[in-house]
């Protein structure tokens, strides 16, 4: 259950914006995709509108933790690991994996927010935010994806605009 907390992604600023129930707001900068907003599948897009949170993934590793199938693979990232798999694309520190909230735009069908597997998640340092740079998913520096983790839960309502 959400106790008021809601996330705004920006894609044409390339931002994130945190409302916590507070009253509080903070702002993350962010990558989204490449290819721009979009919400069919094997786009690499964007998918806008309406989603909620639906796990948080991750809570208890440390930063720099390295997902494969949402799993810790045990493997902290570090430039000597991204040398050795340059073509590897990085899904790190924490997970919120999301789910669209409206049926025939992002929620079931070839336009499912969750069947694509659309993150918000942690990137290498070295990766660009602020710029499109994604295959479709809200790449966060390691930092900031941690600090949103800890201040939302599942079922914290999303909204992604163009």
């Amino acid at each position: 259950m959400n106790n008021g907390t809601h996330i705004t992604v920006r894609l044409d600023s390339q931002e994130l914006v945190l409302r916590e129930a507070s009253g509080q707001q903070r702002v993350y900068p962010v990558s989204t995709a490449l290819n721009g907003p979009g919400e069919r599948l094997n786009s690499e897009c964007t998918p806008r509108g309406r989603h909620q949170v639906r796990i948080v993934i991750g809570r208890d590793c440390p930063p720099n933790a390295v997902f494969t199938g949402r799993r810790f693979t045990g493997e902290i990232y570090s430039q000597e690991l991204a040398d050795s798999e340059p073509d590897r694309d990085w899904i790190l520190s924490r997970i919120l994996w999301l789910t669209g909230c409206e049926p025939g735009f992002n929620r079931g069908g070839e336009c499912d927010s969750l069947r694509r597997y659309i993150y918000i998640h942690g990137t290498p340092d070295p990766e660009p935010v602020g710029i499109p740079r994604s295959h479709g998913c809200i790449r966060m520096r390691n930092p900031d994806v941690i600090d949103l983790a800890n201040r939302v839960t599942a079922g914290t309502p999303v909204l992604i605009e163009a």
